[in-house]
């Protein structure tokens, strides 16, 4: 089959696969499993393909037109470079180990046949808007990713945690989607179409009239979709679904859209000085406020989607100072080892005997009961804290090294004032990601909380992805930044002396610092842990109760800012006064309105003639004698009437 082919069965495979899957679930549901496993496995296979066969030559270009619309015509197109095949490689990867993960983690779920489906169809939507060279398709697949992140974050929604986090999921991102559909038309309408690369040589050429209007119309549904600053708050809250679409959302699709979508689109940015700009400081805030944040929780998955947010904030730094294959490269990366934090969580959320949630704080003797979660997530937590020679260390000094270009003037591609936020905000992320990968790791595996029940061995193809997802965290940066230079623009991915002296030194003061802060809060509490350890005055937490760990490092390091840090820096408080209670106020108005003003309106018009018909049928009492004298009268009273009319006259 020709590259083009195969190309379309990718993302046509887990959708055929989610459409059988939603209609033999409930008939057959022994086909459930086998329908969520084989069609994305089958896709990894054709992905890895296609990038073989493109092999980081020239793109793969494919179109045919969809439907005639006018001026501006919607086509069916593939533009298929070494990002977008490397990218779908990694989606696929991540998708096939969320679906085998979930076979043994949801196994007694009996939404289980729509839940895979869901991932399924969540699947082909991101590898969808990966492959597609035509923004209305690629649109297309943005939108079923965020239906699809409603259903999977709300899968618990017998709970209002779940609920409530689906519904703000759906409504935040789809804020960000305003601004970024009228940035697509104004976009297609200056470069009279919706392909790629009609629209990359149109801004090549200087045709688009107003790209710093353009660009910031779409930054609004990059900072939706990806989860950034100030759009972000979202990301913690959807972790009330299971913890495999956690896995999934955050490694491989939702949140890594947006990013891929600035990375297409970057020339486009690159013409606007102000978009760059914003987009340098909408990274710093992000970076900074997220890991602050992400040192405060104490629920192991919000530690993790704060990172999450982090991480991105990497990513959109590196583009900020134009270098999308240090963003890509970075988001390669973060998809392996992030995918294996998710899923080692999983496990230990498993083993800790509650649904989706745990609490780090009330954690204890966690290393010996799951050893493949512990040695496979530590691991994970040095590629996240950057510590050569894991995988991370590699793709964020590459982000680092690549604004230390633009602050010493090596290239002129972006304004050395974002070169210059993007620089200093990444060490001062990078000191504190190792502080609280560090914390995690302390509190999760060496913590003294109330140990739970033990829940019994985890299935083994939980622990089985765990390991496989090992081996790329620990070895993938080692060879990539060697070789992906030529899947991508050819910039060098090589960290360069300076930030890999600094990123790795102030990751470890970040790492060591925490760590003697635990021992010094350890020491201290080993009195009160035994004393607050009484089952009869443990917390409850889940269905099994616990006592808390006194001995978290992060209050101390923290101080005041903790509680502002455990909430996010209120900024859910913030839009809840500028927009929730606005809202709110608005519609008790119009219900007031509708219920004392329209309602009372209608029952009146309707009450009038209701009296009138009464009167009236009291007038008619059937007694002739009556009806007369009423006639004479009515005469009389005419013919003094004509009289007085005539005399006047």
């Amino acid at each position: 089959m020709t590259t083009t082919t195969l190309a379309v069965l990718v993302p046509l495979l887990p959708f055929l696969g989610a459409l059988a899957g939603l209609l033999l679930g409930r008939t057959a549901p022994g086909f459930a499993r086998p329908l969520a496993v084989l069609p994305t496995l089958a896709s990894l296979a054709l992905a890895a393909t296609v990038a073989a066969r493109q092999g980081g030559g020239p793109p793969v270009d494919a179109a045919t037109e969809l439907t005639p619309t006018g001026s501006v015509p919607i086509e069916l197109a593939l533009h298929i470079d070494g990002f977008a095949a490397l990218t779908a490689v990694v989606v696929g990867t991540v998708a096939t180990c969320v679906q085998i993960y979930s076979t043994g983690y949801l196994r007694d779920d009996p939404r289980y046949p729509s839940y895979a489906a869901l991932v399924s169809l969540f699947t082909s939507a991101m590898l969808l808007v990966v492959y597609t060279g035509d923004l209305m398709v690629l649109l297309v697949g943005w939108e079923v990713m965020g239906i699809c992140s409603y259903f999977l974050v709300g899968h618990y929604w017998e709970t209002p945690e779940a609920r409530a986090a689906s519904l703000k999921a759906f409504l935040v991102t789809k804020l960000g989607d305003v601004p970024f559909l009228i940035g697509l038309f104004a976009l297609a309408a200056d470069a009279g179409s919706f392909r790629i690369t009609r629209i990359l040589g149109a801004v090549a050429h200087g045709g688009i009239d107003h790209p710093t209007l353009v660009a910031l119309l779409l930054l609004a549904g990059v900072a939706g979709k990806s989860a950034q600053f100030p759009l972000h708050t979202w990301l913690p809250d959807a972790m009330a679904g299971p913890t495999p679409v956690s896995a999934l959302i955050h490694a491989a699709t939702m949140v890594a859209a947006g990013v891929y979508f600035v990375a297409r689109l970057l020339p486009l940015f690159e013409a606007s000085q102000a978009a760059m700009t914003v987009l340098a400081v909408m990274a710093a805030v992000t970076m900074t406020g997220s890991a602050l944040a992400a040192l405060a929780q104490d629920d192991i998955k919000r530690v993790l989607a704060y990172s999450t947010i982090g991480q991105l904030g990497y990513m959109t730094g590196a583009l900020a100072v134009a270098d999308r294959g240090a963003a890509v490269f970075h988001l390669l990366s973060h998809g392996a080892f992030k995918a294996l934090l998710f899923l080692a969580a999983g496990v230990i959320i498993h083993a800790a005997g509650t649904n989706s949630l745990a609490a780090m704080s009330r954690m204890s003797h966690l290393r010996d009961r799951v050893p493949d979660a512990y040695w496979t997530m530590t691991v994970a937590l040095l590629a996240l804290a950057a510590i050569p020679p894991f995988s991370g260390f590699f793709s964020k000094e590459a982000v680092l090294g690549v604004a230390e270009h633009v602050v010493t003037g090596h290239t002129e591609h972006a304004p050395a004032a974002a070169g210059w936020i993007v620089l200093l905000a990444g060490l001062l992320t990078a000191l504190l990601t190792a502080a609280y990968a560090t914390r995690l790791w302390l509190l999760a595996f060496r913590g003294r909380g109330t140990e739970a029940p033990d829940h019994g061995r985890q299935p083994v193809t939980m622990t089985t992805v765990l390991w496989l997802l090992a081996v790329p965290s620990l070895a993938f940066g080692g060879f990539a930044f060697r070789v992906l230079p030529d899947w991508f623009d050819g910039h060098d991915l090589t960290p360069t002396l300076t930030t890999s002296v600094l990123g790795t030194g102030v990751a470890l003061v970040g790492g060591i610092v925490t760590y003697a802060t635990w021992r010094h809060t350890t020491a201290h509490a080993a009195g009160q842990v035994e004393a607050e350890a009484i089952a009869s005055h443990a917390p409850a937490y889940g269905d099994v109760a616990y006592a808390a760990d006194p001995s978290d490092p992060g209050r101390l390091l923290l101080g005041r800012l903790h509680r502002h840090a455990a909430v996010g820096f209120h900024l859910d408080a913030v839009y809840s006064a500028l927009f929730v209670r606005p809202v709110r106020a608005g519609a008790s108005l119009v219900r007031f309105l509708d219920r004392e003003v329209v309602d009372t309106y209608v029952r009146g018009a309707g009450t009038l003639p209701r009296w009138l018909g009464a009167a009236v049928r009291r007038a008619q009492t059937g007694n002739l004698q009556t009806y007369v004298s009423a006639l004479l009268a009515g005469t009389v009273v005419l013919a003094v009437a004509a009289v007085l009319v005539a005399t006047g006259a």
